[in-house]
């Protein structure tokens, strides 16, 4: 059995593998789609294929939609070249339950795929007119943090985006001067208005995204390389929305375990490839059950009805509240926890930590005694049953092949959210005491310890990779595993700096704790281990 649109057609070949298929009539999903756009995803990554394009597959199996997806990647166009067009823009999602079973389903909403290269002249063409599209909708983002990122750490500009700042929308070279290109062609052809929906596992996307498209319209506009309504078009609600969103689904990189599953039931394409920027993709996608989408309802030209699907629209106070409650504490700290601490102690999946005594205390008390407290209700989703079901279902699945080294990727970049707002809010209360945090200080001095390279049996490893560690481990290159002294003066760069942690640790009364802990942590050989049982 091959990935394409002709093996689908033997359907009983498929359905006896137990593959769950399509029940629409594809052909004609793709003709309305190509022909009269609703949705464009930037970002053809995982989580899009393991979760948004499998609502809409499902929305689209009940007969409540007759438009797919149109996907565009504009970073790594090799997942596009190698893997979407082989298979027909189709691909498997392996559904990984904590029980054991698994659920294989082909997932066929993508309608079209697209590389945003303006240097292809066919590719950028059909983008310029689905962007003029008085049908299009929504253009939803899965592109991670750093897509929106237009400033490298010194506060200067990336040189393709002075570079597009300067030049304008006609050749844009970097990832959001080519979305404000696009818009400014949608601008051009009648103001049309259209939803921006960042779905980016990062606080407050959306404004985000806004910024980060607002930057470019402020800079053409001042240069008089756009028509000055450009601005005004990009600011006004009415006209273009950014509205903000959380999900929540883990999508590892493609096991080979699954792999090996997939192939005795008799499917082909399983062979994943890395690209040449270090993409990990193959025709299928294994990921979790569990999964939540929540978007504030803002879209000022219509919306698809994703609700049918499960995806829950809301108010901007609603998602920023659930929001938070994920990110700052009911999921990511907790993934982060274990991931620095399991890189130091050898190990390479997450679920296995949670056999771990004092990994499995240390997200416990991380959070529920710490962070749980200045959660706010949301309302909609109770905080402590979703943090029981992280903690008792989705972590521990040792079917879920997710490591920790994956999700130490761009640490720096996440621990002001996951550990800083917390730390804010008990600055903040009247109630808390900030000095009562405990094992938070813990999981930020082992990040500090991380940025030795070096594991807890004294074993070099290799940092995952994150723009701003080859300047963090440059503090502490001088440090040795069983230097007993004061680290004062290596860490203090690093633990002042907001810019990572959200806040100065110095001046919210943790710095000092964060420095002892470190002390004890690089004491020798063991030491990790050591520490967290004493302090766990």
């Amino acid at each position: 059995m091959k990935l394409n649109n002709e093996t689908l057609k033997t359907k009983k070949v498929w359905e006896e593998a137990g593959f769950a298929l399509p029940n629409y009539d594809r052909v004609k999903v793709e003709e309305t789609t190509k022909k009269s756009p609703k949705w464009i995803h930037f970002g053809a990554g995982n989580i899009f294929r393991a979760f948004t394009a499998n609502v809409q597959q499902n929305i689209l199996n009940e007969g409540k939609a007759d438009t797919g997806i149109i996907v565009a990647e504009g970073f790594d166009y090799e997942i596009i070249e190698k893997m979407y067009r082989p298979n027909d823009n189709l691909s498997v999602l392996v559904t990984l339950k904590a029980d054991g079973s698994i659920e294989k389903t082909v997932v066929a909403s993508i309608a079209e795929s697209l590389v945003v290269n303006p240097d292809l002249k066919d590719e950028w063409e059909r983008l310029k007119e689905i962007f003029t599209a008085p049908s299009l909708q929504m253009v939803s983002f899965t592109i991670t943090e750093k897509g929106y990122n237009l400033f490298a750490a010194d506060g200067s500009c990336f040189l393709p985006v002075e570079a597009d700042f300067n030049k304008g929308p006609k050749e844009p070279i970097s990832y959001i001067g080519k979305l404000a290109s696009l818009l400014y062609i949608r601008y051009l052809n009648g103001k049309l208005p259209v939803a921006l929906v960042s779905m980016d596992n990062c606080s407050h996307n959306g404004t985000k995204l806004f910024e980060a498209v607002k930057a470019y319209a402020e800079a053409w506009s001042k240069n008089e390389l756009v028509e000055k309504g450009f601005l005004e078009y990009i600011e006004n609600p009415d006209c273009v929305s950014f509205p903000w969103s959380m999900i929540d689904k883990i999508t590892p990189r493609p096991d080979d375990s699954v792999k090996e599953m997939l192939k005795k039931d008799g499917f082909e394409d399983v062979e994943p490839i890395i690209t040449s920027k270090n993409t990990y993709v193959a025709s299928f996608v294994n990921a979790e059950k569990p999964q939540y989408l929540v978007i504030e309802d803002k879209f000022p030209n219509g919306r698809p009805n994703l609700e049918e699907g499960g995806v829950i629209f809301t108010d901007r106070e609603t998602v920023d509240k659930i929001e938070k409650m994920k990110v700052c504490t009911c999921l990511n700290p907790l993934h982060t926890s274990l991931a620095i601490y399991g890189c130091l102690l050898g190990y390479t999946l997450i679920s296995a930590e949670m056999k771990d005594t004092q990994l499995k205390k240390l997200v416990e008390v991380v959070g529920y005694e710490e962070g749980l407290p200045v959660v706010v209700d949301p309302g909609i989703i109770k905080p402590k049953d979703f943090i029981d079901e992280v903690l008792n279902e989705r972590i521990p699945n040792p079917f879920m092949p997710d490591s920790p080294q994956r999700i130490a990727t761009d640490t720096s970049q996440k621990l002001g959210i996951r550990f800083g707002e917390t730390i804010k809010a008990y600055v903040k209360s009247e109630t808390l005491n900030v000095a009562d945090l405990k094992l938070i200080p813990l999981v930020l001095a082992g990040w500090c310890r991380y940025l030795l390279a070096v594991d807890d049996e004294g074993k070099s490893f290799a940092p995952s990779s994150d723009p701003l560690l080859e300047d963090s481990m440059s503090y502490l290159k001088n440090i040795e595993l069983g230097s007993v002294r004061d680290f004062h003066e290596e860490l203090f760069p690093i633990l002042s700096n907001s810019k990572i942690f959200g806040v100065n640790l110095y001046e919210v009364g943790i710095g000092e704790k964060v420095e002892s802990y470190f002390a004890e942590l690089v004491a020798g050989i063991g030491a990790v281990r050591k520490t967290l049982k004493k302090y766990v």
